[in-house]
C-alpha cells in the first residue's frame, strides 16, 4: 500500500518488509491509525505495529492508545494491512482501550465525507459520531448477552412488558415485500401526501428515495412526532433500518411517545446527550450490537450505526439547532444528504415550512417532493388574519398598529369564550424572553448600553422596571442613575417587550384567564384544553390538546429587522411552525399576524411555504448568494487572516473567485470584540464560489489550513463552509 502526500505535507518513501521479531508477526501486522487530534496537519492515518498480545482485540473500529512525539494519545484503528506504507520506524500499539468495535466502517465513510465537505478534520468529526466511552455499560451489556434469560428489565425496556424484543434477540427480519403498501399497520393516514404511498414501497423494496414532506399542520390527525414515528416504523417494518433527527429535547420526548405507542420501547434507540453519557453510550452500543433498528435522537442521532439503513429522516431543517457549534460545523441536513447517498437509503426532510436550501435540492430533480393537496391544506390549517393588510388598517387605523391590535384581541377573546367553536387555549407567540429586554432613550432613541461592557441594558423584572434598575444583558451589573451618552437624559423607554412583560399585560386585559408562559428555562411540552392565555417565545411552544382556538404572532416588524440573510425566511418559518398548532378553520382556528412586510405576511396568508422558498431561491439567484452558491467564512485576527489568505492563494482558474474582506465584525454593540470585553478585533473574510467548483476549491481551503498548521505560518483561524447564522 502507498500513501500519498497529503496536503502537500510529504511523507517518507514506502518500503516494504518488517522488523524481525521472535516469534515472527500476526497475520496483517499493520494497523492503520487515526489519531483523536484536532491538529489539522495530522488528520491522516498513521501506521503502528500490532504485537502477538494485541492481534485478537485490534480489529478495525476499536479505540486504541498509541505512542505520537513525546506522549501517548488515543486514535482510532481503522484497518490492517500486511505490509507498511511508509519508510519510517514503526512503533507497536500501546493498548486497545476496549474490544467493543465502536466505529462502523460506513460511519467512517460518512466522517471523511463531511470531513471534506467541511474542510475540516476527520477526528474532530468522530467526535460528534461516537460518544464517550462508559466501561460499566459494556460490562452490563455483555453480561447480559451471556445470559439472555436474565434479559429484560434495562436492556428491553421493562416499563412496558408488552413492547417487542430487541431485534437481537428476535427472528430474523422479513424479506421487503415487493407489494408493501403503508396501510394496514400504519398510524399516519399517508394516502393524503401525494407520492407518499410510493416513496415507502420504494423503501421496502431496498431503493433510495428521495423526498421533501411539507406538512400543513403538527397536531392532531397531522401530529408530527406520530408522522416521523410511523415513517420510522414503516422502514422496520419492511426489514429496513431507520434515523429520525429532531432538533430539541421536546421534540423529542413527544417522538419517543408517538413510537411508544407505535413500535414499543423495546423497539427503539434514543441518543441525546441530555439524557447523560450512561443511557447514551448504552443506546449506542445496542445500535452497534443490532439489538435495534430505529435510532431517533438531536443532532447527533445522525451517526447512529445501524446496519441495513433504510430510511433517514430530519425534522424541521430551519432550526439552528441542527447546526453543529463544534468545528468542523457541520449541519444535520447535510450530513443525512451525504449518508442517504452512500448508503443508498430513503431521504425524507420534513417541516411545516421550507427552506431554500431544501428548494434549491427539490427544483434541481435531486429530491422530490410530497405534499398535501390544496383542498387538504385547506382544511387542516387555520384562518390567516394579517392586522397590516389594507381593510384591518381602515377599519382600525390607530389600533391596526399596536402591538396587540383590535383583531388580535378579539380573536384571543373568540377563541378563549369558544364563539367559533370549542373553548380552548389561546397561543401568544413573542420574539423576545424576559420583562423588558432592550431599552433606549426616552428622548433621542439612542440603545441604552452599559458602561461597562457596551451591552444592551434592560429590565430583568417589574420590581426593576419600577425602581428603574437596569440590568446588562452580558455582564449581569445593575444600574439606577442611567444618563444617555448622546443627550444625557435620564428617561428610558421599551425597546422591545420581553415573554414577561407580554404576560403581565395580557393578565391585566384579559384579568380572569390563565396565563401560562413558556420560554428559557421554563418551556412547557404540551398544555390541555382548558381555556388559557400561552406565552411562549418562538420555539418554546407547548403543543395543545386538540389544538389552540387562536394564534397571536407578535413583534413581526421587530423580528424582520434584524440583519440577516436568512431572517425573512427564518422568522416566516416560526409562524408557519405556531400557524400548525391551530386548529383548522372549520372548528374555528384563527392565526393572526400583526407584522406589515407584505412579501412574508402573504405567504402565510395563503400557506405557501413552497412558493416563497422559491421565491427566496430566485432572488439569490440573481445575486450569487447562498444557497444559489456556496461560501466559505474564513475569521480571525487581521493579520491571520490575511496571511491564510495569502497561504490559500487564487482559486477558480483563469478567472480567480474574488475574496470580499477582511473587514472587522463584532457583536451587538459593533465593538468589534468576540467578547465585547476586549482583545484583538476580530475580522472576516467571504469567498462564494459556485457548486461546479466546490470540491476544488473546498480541498484548496483545507489544504491551506493544514499547511498553516504544520509550519506555523498563520495563528490559528477559525474556517467555516456555508455557515447558517452568517448577518
Amino acid at each position: 500500500m502507498t500513501e500519498e502526500p497529503l496536503f502537500h505535507i510529504p511523507v517518507p518513501a514506502p518500503v516494504t518488509g518488517l522488523p524481525e521479531v521472535a516469534g515472527g508477526w500476526p497475520d496483517d501486522p499493520v494497523a492503520r491509525v487515526l489519531l483523536d487530534s484536532g491538529v489539522p496537519h495530522l488528520d491522516r492515518e498513521f501506521d503502528y505495529l500490532v504485537p502477538h498480545a494485541l492481534d485478537d482485540e485490534a480489529r478495525p473500529g476499536v479505540r486504541v492508545r498509541v505512542h505520537f512525539g513525546h506522549q501517548d494519545v488515543l486514535g482510532w484503528l481503522v484497518s490492517r494491512d500486511s505490509e507498511p506504507s511508509t519508510g519510517a520506524k514503526l512503533l507497536p500499539l500501546r493498548a486497545v482501550v476496549s474490544r467493543e468495535q465502536v466505529l462502523a466502517p460506513e460511519v467512517l465513510d460518512l466522517a471523511r465525507a463531511v470531513a471534506a465537505r467541511y474542510a475540516g478534520n476527520v477526528a474532530d468529526v468522530l467526535r460528534v459520531a461516537v460518544p464517550p466511552r462508559v466501561a460499566r455499560v459494556e460490562k452490563q451489556m455483555d453480561a447480559e448477552a451471556e445470559a439472555p434469560e436474565a434479559v429484560g428489565t434495562e436492556a428491553v425496556g421493562a416499563e412496558d412488558p408488552d413492547s417487542p424484543a430487541p431485534d437481537a434477540l428476535s427472528p430474523a427480519p422479513p424479506a421487503a415485500d415487493p407489494a408493501f403498501q403503508p396501510g394496514t399497520g400504519s398510524r399516519f393516514d399517508w394516502t393524503r401526501m401525494d407520492g407518499a404511498t410510493s416513496f415507502f414501497r420504494q423503501v421496502a423494496a431496498g431503493e433510495g428515495p428521495r423526498a421533501a414532506l411539507t406538512v400543513p399542520s403538527a397536531h392532531g390527525s397531522w401530529d408530527s412526532a406520530a408522522l416521523l414515528a410511523d415513517a420510522a416504523a414503516l422502514a422496520a417494518d419492511a426489514g429496513r433500518a431507520a434515523v429520525v433527527v429532531v432538533p430539541d429535547q421536546r421534540d423529542l420526548d413527544r417522538l419517543c411517545r408517538a413510537l411508544d405507542r407505535r413500535v414499543g420501547s423495546g423497539a427503539y434507540a434514543r441518543l441525546t446527550a441530555d439524557d447523560g453519557p450512561t443511557p447514551r453510550y448504552r443506546a449506542f452500543l445496542q445500535l452497534r450490537r443490532g439489538q435495534r433498528r430505529i435510532a431517533v435522537g438531536t443532532r447527533s442521532a445522525i451517526w447512529a450505526p445501524v446496519p441495513d439503513l433504510g430510511l433517514v429522516a430530519v425534522w424541521n431543517d430551519d432550526d439552528a439547532l441542527h447546526s453543529e457549534p463544534r468545528a468542523p460545523y457541520q449541519h444535520v441536513r447535510e450530513v443525512a444528504l451525504l449518508r442517504s447517498e452512500l448508503a443508498g437509503a430513503g431521504l425524507l426532510l420534513a417541516s411545516t415550512s421550507r427552506t431554500p436550501e431544501v428548494q434549491r435540492l427539490v427544483e434541481s430533480g435531486w429530491l422530490g417532493e410530497l405534499r398535501a393537496d390544496r383542498q387538504a391544506v385547506h382544511a387542516a390549517t387555520p384562518r390567516v388574519v394579517a392586522t397590516a393588510d389594507s381593510w384591518e388598517s381602515e377599519r382600525d387605523p390607530v389600533l391596526a398598529r399596536a402591538r396587540l391590535p383590535q383583531a388580535a384581541w378579539k380573536a384571543a377573546r373568540e377563541g378563549l369564550e369558544g364563539r367559533h367553536g370549542d373553548p380552548g387555549p389561546v397561543l401568544v407567540q413573542v420574539g423576545r424572553s424576559g420583562f423588558i429586554p432592550a431599552l433606549s432613550c426616552q428622548d433621542c432613541g439612542t440603545p441604552a448600553r452599559c458602561r461597562h461592557c457596551t451591552g444592551p441594558l434592560g429590565y430583568p423584572d417589574r420590581t426593576a422596571s419600577a425602581r428603574n434598575e437596569t440590568a446588562c444583558r452580558w455582564c449581569g451589573r445593575r444600574e439606577r442613575q442611567y444618563e444617555c451618552p448622546e443627550c444625557g437624559s435620564h428617561r428610558l423607554r421599551a425597546g422591545s417587550r420581553g415573554v414577561d412583560r407580554t404576560a403581565d399585560e395580557l393578565g391585566r386585559a384579559f384579568p380572569d384567564t390563565p396565563i401560562l408562559s413558556s420560554s428559557g428555562d421554563h418551556i412547557l411540552s404540551t398544555v390541555d384544553s382548558t381555556p388559557a392565555l400561552v406565552v411562549a417565545t418562538i420555539g418554546a411552544e407547548p403543543v395543545a390538546e386538540g389544538g389552540y382556538a387562536a394564534a397571536l404572532l407578535l413583534d413581526g416588524d421587530n423580528q424582520l429587522q434584524r440583519e440577516g440573510l436568512r431572517t425573512p425566511g427564518q422568522v416566516l418559518s416560526r409562524w408557519f411552525a405556531a400557524a400548525a398548532l391551530v386548529r383548522p378553520r372549520q372548528d374555528g382556528g384563527v392565526a393572526v399576524v400583526t407584522a406589515s412586510q407584505e412579501d412574508v405576511v402573504g405567504a402565510l396568508v395563503r400557506m405557501d411555504a413552497a412558493g416563497y422558498a422559491s421565491r427566496q431561491l430566485a432572488e439569490r439567484r440573481e445575486l450569487g448568494l447562498p444557497p444559489a452558491v456556496r461560501m466559505a467564512e474564513v475569521s480571525g485576527p487581521a493579520d491571520a487572516v490575511a496571511g491564510f489568505m495569502d497561504l490559500v492563494g487564487p482559486l477558480g482558474g483563469p478567472s480567480p473567485l474574488p475574496w470580499v474582506g477582511p473587514v472587522p465584525v463584532g457583536d451587538d454593540a459593533g465593538s468589534g470584540h468576540p467578547d465585547g470585553l476586549g482583545g484583538p478585533v476580530r475580522h472576516r473574510a467571504l469567498l462564494f464560489f459556485p457548486y461546479s467548483a466546490a470540491r476544488r476549491v473546498v480541498e484548496s481551503l483545507r489544504a491551506a489550513r493544514a499547511a498553516a498548521s504544520a509550519r506555523r505560518l498563520t495563528e490559528p483561524v477559525r474556517l467555516r463552509i456555508d455557515p447558517v447564522d452568517l448577518p
